[in-house]
């Protein structure tokens, strides 16, 4: 195998790497939000973890993040503004990463 082929399995190994961990760095914080949701909501234990479940699912419905914000911002109503709900999204992707790091 040349050096080119190493170069380019070694990038595509990395790209895959990448992706796999935003993906999973995105699930984290979907979940975080959910638990913050759901505590504005008054649930706890059990039922804020079905809550944080579902807006882990919610993500599924389209590209980007819009359809966890319309989902969460639906069911918190006038506790939260969509914009609140954005920063606290951007919040949590940091302590999302940096849990996922630690775990490695």
């Amino acid at each position: 195998m040349s050096t080119f082929d190493d170069r380019e399995n070694a990038f595509e190994a990395k790209f895959a790497h990448d992706a796999d961990m935003q993906f999973k760095a995105d699930a984290r914080r979907n979940k975080l939000l959910g638990l913050w949701a759901a505590e504005l909501l008054g649930k706890t234990g059990d039922e804020a973890a079905e809550y944080a479940k579902e807006v882990v699912k919610s993500d599924f419905e389209e590209a980007g993040h819009e359809d966890v914000v319309r989902k969460v911002a639906g069911d918190l109503g006038d506790k939260s503004s969509e914009d609140a709900i954005r920063a606290k999204m951007g919040e949590l992707m940091a302590v999302a990463k940096e849990q996922l790091i630690s775990e490695v």
